[in-house]
């Protein structure tokens, strides 16, 4: 078959394989959503979860080749049998994941283990798809000759491959989840991979064995491979550096851009697509430019410019975007707000996306070698790439961060650019240029050193307001005096005292505990509230320390025996102690209590323990992840680990939030704890925040021995931590009262119950964290009360 005719196939080619990239990041974004349902969410969950997805891809893009080129398989039916094999793997994950769930939870333990228990349900359920996602790479570029050219459209199939994976990003995250479920996600996928396998094989019946372009003439000379001198070796390990940086990049970046944009599921959605669409559009530069000059030189100084385009980056985070005149509150919006923020996520990372995106194609025409299988070496070039990228993944989210903080990371990216650039530049100097040229190329690459050395010893910290502000930096800097400001594991915090006096508490750039008076009031009686009601109170778990505050008030029960504390955070309880001590009556170091350092979710499916009381203090729904502690699953959870007669409460804030967010977090929890009710946080006798109330028997509030208890020498200290916050009284607690299920019931009549399956509450969340509508709201739910009749 003549060239002209068989390079015809290369531009469907593209198509097919943007199709593969679409349907892989759907299926990434759900699978990480799935199981985080069941391993947590933690940074050691999540980086254990992220490097079984990309070691699969690191299996397939080194095994395929060999077995390929075994089975003597054409290279579309290969690509197509993959693809085919994929979608059959999705569903099955979805299907079968409950099961898995069941094992997971009969199993699970804490410690070594549980870290390798969950080591294992990840490559159980993500190694056998991601390993054939891997291989498509390989299998598809084993097609195409070993030529300049062909190591070009090498390139063109992973640029391709990266916009549609741009593609399925963004539907994943702005419509399939927030419109439908996990289930049509997948079937979506699954659609994407079928057509792909379909139209895989087609052509196959009319391709030929192997692409081959025209012969090197005057015409096209510069498109033949030069001949390649020296070892391979500095390609694969500047390009596994490259790899290194980037995906630690990826995990600074994506913190310190959730702080300043707000840590929403779109939030992340627009960070991933915009981190896609610049080694989209560097895969296709430098597969272009992969053809046109030395691949090794050019490869060489897309890590020196890397090396300034992490500084600029580092900048922009600490010293201008957190600055820039930009009231979040200027339009209610989404739509409005997604714009500005995309174009301050351009304005960060754009530049080093770029220049990670053509080192991959560079990589792979420096590499190339007539004498080796164009599939082989791909394979090896992505997967060097792809070992650099969990070393990163894991080293800056589980070790780094929490150890030097991000300023000191970025420092470190800085540096392994450059040292990924004297990989390559050692080669060129000693194997490549000749006469004046090598040392014009020293010289050059040795001032690029020096510039990129006082980049990374200028690199600005993240500015103090930025953790403890966030996404209201702009509006809210200035008013207070910081106290502290650390980085963890999973967090960032800070303590600061406001204008007034009042120390808040910080966590991921939104205020969670302060010592204001109406802050005080909900912290306590999320606590004091169920507690009073429980006829015997000994055994009590708090989902969240934050402040301590709530936890505290159970230390003033001399019934309690028991105080366990699930926090996600270890940096939070110590801080919050040397600050909050006062009132939260030293509780970090109460005998009674324990602390575990875990998801809450993960926590509570995995605990043998059972409690009298249960209460949570979650973070907003809006924020990623946070909306599966609201879920109809973990109030069931929850229910199941009551003691007989157990009481439950749960926060729900009414600002930042719209009606249809709070209905479904009322209606969802009133799903699983009929009769429950919900207690008010007035401001000025307005809307603020609620808390539920609800149980697994019947509850009745006896006022005169409520009084009797508050009255009892037993209970002065309790009485003492009422009054403080304005509830000396049982009249002043019942005044709080809102609502019950009976009553509220027209109210939440179309109310979303947020499923696992189907978490649209962080998607409705999401889009209303700009409204102040607690007033409102507040007012609506106050339609509805009517007098209980278990209050006598």
């Amino acid at each position: 078959m003549s060239s002209r005719l068989s390079s015809r196939f290369l531009p469907w080619l593209l198509l097919l394989f943007a199709g593969s990239g679409c349907a892989a990041l759907i299926y990434e974004i759900v699978w990480y959503q799935m199981l985080e349902l069941v391993i947590g969410s933690t940074a050691v969950s999540l980086g254990v979860l992220l490097a079984t997805f990309m070691g699969g891809l690191c299996i397939g893009s080194v095994a395929l080749p060999r077995w390929q080129q075994r089975r003597k398989l054409h290279a579309l039916h290969a690509y197509a049998g993959l693809e085919l094999a994929t979608g059959v793997l999705g569903v099955l994950v979805l299907w079968l994941l409950p099961f898995v769930d069941r094992v997971y939870v009969a199993a699970a333990a804490h410690g070594l283990p549980s870290m390798l228990l969950r080591g294992f349900i990840c490559a159980l359920c993500l190694l056998p798809p991601t390993i054939l996602m891997g291989a498509s790479l390989p299998a598809i570029t084993g097609w195409i000759e070993s030529t300049r050219r062909g190591a070009s459209w090498w390139g063109w199939l992973y640029a391709a491959n990266i916009a549609g994976a741009v593609v399925g990003c963004l539907a994943a995250g702005f419509y399939l989840l927030r419109v439908y479920d996990l289930a049509v996600a997948t079937y979506c996928a699954v659609a994407v991979n079928l057509i792909v396998a379909g139209a895989s094989w087609l052509a196959a019946r009319e391709a030929p064995d192997q692409v081959q372009f025209a012969p090197a003439n005057a015409g096209n000379a510069g498109m033949e491979l030069a001949p390649q001198t020296g070892a391979v070796w500095p390609v694969y390990g500047a390009i596994g550096l490259s790899g290194l940086a980037a995906l630690g990049a990826e995990v600074v970046w994506t913190r310190l851009m959730g702080l300043l944009l707000g840590a929403t599921v779109y939030t992340f959605s627009l960070i991933l697509a915009v981190f896609l669409v610049g080694l989209g559009i560097g895969s296709g530069w430098g597969s272009s430019l992969g053809r046109r000059t030395n691949p090794r030189a050019a490869l060489a100084w897309c890590q020196l410019g890397l090396a300034g385009a992490i500084g600029w980056a580092a900048w922009m985070l600490g010293d201008s975007v957190p600055y820039w005149p930009i009231n979040p509150l200027l339009s209610t919006s989404p739509w409005f707000i997604f714009q500005i923020d995309l174009v301050r996520c351009l304005w960060v990372i754009l530049p080093a996306a770029i220049l990670w995106g053509a080192s991959f194609p560079l990589a792979l025409a420096a590499a190339a070698r007539r004498e080796t299988l164009s599939g082989e070496t791909v394979g090896r070039v992505y997967a060097a790439n792809t070992v650099g990228a969990i070393a990163g993944a894991l080293a800056f989210s589980l070790w780094l961060i929490p150890w030097l903080g991000t300023e000191a990371c970025e420092r470190m990216l800085v540096v392994v650019s450059l040292g990924g650039a004297l990989f390559v530049i050692r080669a060129v100097v000693s194997g490549e240029a000749t006469g004046g040229w090598r040392w014009r190329a020293a010289a050059g690459a040795a001032v690029c050193f020096v510039a990129g050395v006082f980049i990374a010893a200028n690199v600005p910290g993240v500015p103090g307001d930025l953790i403890a502000y966030g996404r209201r930096i702009a509006i809210s800097a200035g008013q207070s005096k910081l106290l502290y400001t650390g980085e963890g594991r999973n967090s960032s915090i800070a303590v600061s005292e406001w204008s007034d006096g009042a120390l808040q508490f910080h966590v991921s750039g939104k205020v969670e505990a302060s010592t204001e008076p109406f802050d005080m009031r909900l912290q306590r009686m999320l606590g004091h509230l169920p507690a009073l009601l429980h006829p015997n109170l000994r055994s009590v778990l708090v989902v969240g320390f934050g402040a301590g505050v709530t936890a505290g008030s159970f230390t003033l029960y001399p019934s309690v025996q028991h105080i366990q504390i699930c926090e996600m955070e270890p940096l939070i309880p110590p801080t919050s102690t040397e600050y909050f001590r006062a009132q939260n009556y030293d509780v970090k170091d109460d005998p009674r209590t324990r602390i575990t350092y875990d998801d809450a979710r993960h926590f509570v499916l995995t605990t043998p323990d059972h409690f009298d009381l249960i209460t949570s203090d979650p973070i907003h729904p809006w924020v990623k992840g946070s909306a599966t502690l609201y879920s109809k699953e973990y109030f069931q959870m929850v229910r199941d680990h009551l003691n007989p007669g157990g009481v439950v409460t749960q926060w729900v804030p009414l600002y930042e939030s719209s009606e249809a967010v709070v209905k479904s977090e009322v209606a969802t929890f009133f799903e699983v704890f009929p009769g429950g009710s919900v207690w008010a946080n007035e401001i000025d006798g307005g809307g603020y925040d609620v808390f539920l109330l609800g149980s697994n028997g019947p509850i009745t509030i006896d006022t005169a021995a409520l009084q009797a208890k508050l009255e009892s020498p037993a209970y002065a200290r309790v009485a003492e931590s009422l009054r403080e916050v304005g509830m000396g009284s049982v009249q002043a607690i019942l005044q709080t009262y809102a609502g019950d299920d009976s009553g509220l019931r027209p109210w939440l009549a179309n109310a979303q119950i947020n499923l696992d399956g189907n978490l649209r509450l962080q998607y409705l969340a999401g889009l209303a964290l700009n409204l102040s509508q607690e007033g409102n709201i507040y007012q609506d739910m106050l339609r509805y009360r009517t007098r209980p009749e278990w209050i006598h």
